[in-house]
């Protein structure tokens, strides 16, 4: 990228066409104009055979300069700096400021380019793409202009690791205010390609990352948590962050419910029975007055029945058990 800086000091990333690129792009340009400059030489040859040595030559000159010269530089005005060649290529010539050029420019541009490109055969040209730090020729230099790519490939982007489940909303609290941008995109590219690194190498890197982002949030990073979990949960944590500040808090509410569902799965609620012990599971529960059920209920458990007329529910007990024995429940809402 080279970054130029307009009249209002507002800087830019510009990629500068290199050498391949740009001489493709005039050969194309040049086969084009010769193409057109033959089909009309051909054209006024049969139209003034009429006319003496001497006024056809002077159509010949005006032609070359008006086909050959005249021609590129009224495409690259019209166009805005794109040629046929340039198009095809994906390039286009820009102000040093990243502008639009203008006939001025495109003027320099094509009277030098006559000298540079026509009359020695593109070698001076390839010179001085080639020495110059942004691949301008001499035609450039003097015009004030620029050839970019305007077509820049599209790279894939990589797929950013969740963090373990038991880490989610874990670094809720974490100040993230003093991290950079820079740090934010190190990580990530970090997350894309720690699988595409050598083990020894991936972990040395997280842990350099992991210290650099515990620095800047003022928080050290838990010893229980490896350094690449470490930092897939905190950029979880940012991007939720971000997702609340541009949708509102409705965007989290997803992420939480995955929270609290991975939450119950991976810790067991206790049973609040006194006395039993036992750790029920959602996926055991059966429905309240079912034959099993009340079989395998121990004695002086509470249990709920409904109303046969669909009323409201209510809990009774064993006859065994006084008002101020009763035992918890031990009812889990389901996650």
């Amino acid at each position: 990228m080279s970054e130029l800086v307009t009249g209002e000091a507002v800087a830019l990333e510009l990629r500068p066409a290199r050498l391949p690129s740009r001489a493709l792009a005039v050969l194309l340009d040049l086969v084009a104009a010769m193409a057109l400059y033959v089909a009309v030489t051909i054209a006024l040859v049969v139209s003034t055979a009429s006319l003496d040595e001497a006024a056809q030559t002077a159509l010949s000159i005006a032609t070359f300069v008006l086909v050959l010269v005249g021609g590129p530089i009224a495409v690259e005005t019209l166009s805005h700096g794109r040629s046929l060649g340039k198009m095809a290529c994906g390039l286009r010539v820009v102000r040093d400021d990243g502008g639009p050029i203008r006939f001025r420019h495109a003027l320099v541009r094509g009277l030098i380019g006559v000298i540079e490109i026509l009359m020695t055969f593109g070698i001076v040209a390839c010179i001085a793409s080639f020495v110059s730090a942004r691949g301008r020729r001499l035609g450039d230099v003097f015009a004030g202009t620029l050839v970019v790519r305007e077509r820049i490939p599209v790279t894939r982007t990589g797929f950013v690791p969740p963090p373990p489940p038991w880490l989610a909303g874990r670094f809720s609290e974490l100040d993230l205010s003093a991290v950079p941008d820079g740090l934010w995109l190190g990580v990530r590219q970090y997350l894309t390609r720690m699988q595409q690194l050598d083990p020894q190498v991936g972990w040395s890197m997280a842990e350099r990352l992991a210290s650099d982002l515990a620095e800047r949030t003022g928080a050290p990073v838990p010893q229980d948590v490896p350094p690449a979990a470490y930092l897939a949960a905190v950029v979880q944590e940012r991007q939720a962050r971000e997702a609340r500040r541009a949708f509102g808090n409705d965007a989290a509410q997803p992420t939480a419910l995955a929270s609290s569902a991975s939450a119950s799965a991976a810790a067991p609620a206790t049973d609040g029975s006194a006395g039993t012990g036992r750790t029920p599971t959602a996926g055991n529960a059966q429905t309240a007055g079912s034959a099993p059920a009340a079989a395998a209920r121990p004695v002086g458990r509470s249990e709920v029945v409904s109303e046969p007329s669909g009323g409201e529910r209510r809990p009774t007990e064993s006859p065994g058990v006084s008002a101020g024995e009763r035992p918890g429940t031990g009812f889990v809402p389901p996650a």
